[in-house]
């Protein structure tokens, strides 16, 4: 995972209220705002990586990013980036850690009309955030993270699973491969103790993060289910229904 330098102390610039084109694979380097932010994709993809791992979101899901977080973002897809500054004074959401949040057709209406409309301090326009801050303290957190990890020996065995999310080898293999010098019962308990999961569930998490992103960009569900090491479409179609609650058709 990326360790991010932060970013001068006098840096410290306003989240904009605004909405962004950006083409796949395009990146907003790193960087940190006085206010919160919430960043959602109205098309395409996005993803928001900090010192503590990487958060996804599609159409489905917006990002919450408090204030002073280095982060930055990733479009998957062509991605309309709508993106909501909070004064610190709102905080909706846990204001100590990124997260995901669900977003149904009322919250998905209320971004999209929070983000287009000029901000010209009329009663409407106080009521329209009054609203979506309602909307955004009731929104499920969503199991999206991917968290990074911090021990020398398991980040080896995390680079070799990025590099290849289909690899299947079992966990004294990959840590062989990755020089982590550490067998697979020390590692499957840094597992636990750095990332707060077991292996095979950090694995499905990469895997199912990998798919968003080459769903985002159009690849073939069979496709992205042999890039990412299931076994069959049918395997692949369902983990991501219980993770999601729909099949990953519906991002094509």
């Amino acid at each position: 995972m990326q360790k991010f330098r932060q970013p001068d102390a006098e840096y410290r610039p306003r989240a904009l209220t605004n909405v962004n084109r950006l083409d796949t694979h395009v990146g907003i380097p790193a960087h940190h705002h006085d206010d919160h932010q919430i960043a959602y994709a109205g098309s395409g993809m996005l993803s928001v990586t900090t010192d503590a791992g990487t958060w996804v979101a599609p159409t489905t899901r917006a990002l919450w990013i408090p204030a002073g977080t280095v982060h930055e973002h990733r479009a998957y897809g062509r991605t309309d980036l709508h993106c909501v500054g909070l004064p610190t004074r709102h905080a909706p959401l846990p204001p100590d850690r990124p997260a995901v949040i669900a977003v149904g057709p009322l919250l998905r209406e209320l971004l999209l009309a929070y983000t287009r409309e000029p901000d010209d301090g009329s009663p409407a326009r106080r009521r329209l955030l009054a609203v979506l801050l309602d909307r955004l303290r009731v929104s499920p957190l969503q199991p999206l993270h991917l968290p990074a990890p911090t021990d020398p020996r398991l980040a080896a065995v995390c680079a070799v699973l990025e590099a290849d999310p289909a690899d299947g080898r079992g966990l004294a293999a990959l840590g062989a491969a990755g020089g982590a010098g550490a067998g697979e019962r020390t590692l499957s308990r840094l597992f636990r103790a750095d990332l707060g999961m077991t292996f095979p569930q950090w694995r499905t998490q990469l895997r199912l993060h990998q798919a968003l992103r080459l769903l985002a960009v159009g690849t073939p569900v069979t496709a992205v289910a042999h890039r990412c090491g299931w076994s069959s479409a049918s395997a692949f179609i369902d983990v991501f229904r219980r993770a999601f609650g729909h099949t990953p058709g519906t991002h094509l």
